[in-house]
């Protein structure tokens, strides 16, 4: 069996992804399983930027890591999903 050491990171970013564009879907509506992957890996990239440069702050925490990625990458996705609307119209 080989070694998923070195993907785990990039494993863990599409699961972490593929969670918050489905919590994004649900809040807002619409996507397939392709469509919520990809807008939560741009999603948690755009969360994870805007909490960096302090345009985000949570105001609470899950106690766990990844829970807060999760929540950061699902606001994140909001973001994408809100934006890429009002471009559309």
């Amino acid at each position: 069996m080989a070694d998923l050491q070195p993907y785990m990171p990039y494993i863990i970013m599409a699961l972490n992804g593929l969670v918050a564009g489905w919590l994004a879907g649900l809040l807002l509506g619409g996507g397939g399983l392709i469509r919520n992957l990809f807008v939560g890996i741009i999603g948690a990239f755009v969360g994870a930027f805007l909490l960096k440069s302090g345009l985000l702050k949570l105001p609470f925490s899950t106690g766990m890591e990844l829970g807060d990625q999760i929540v950061v990458s699902t606001i994140g996705a909001i973001l994408v999903i809100v934006l890429a609307r009002l471009i559309g119209r």
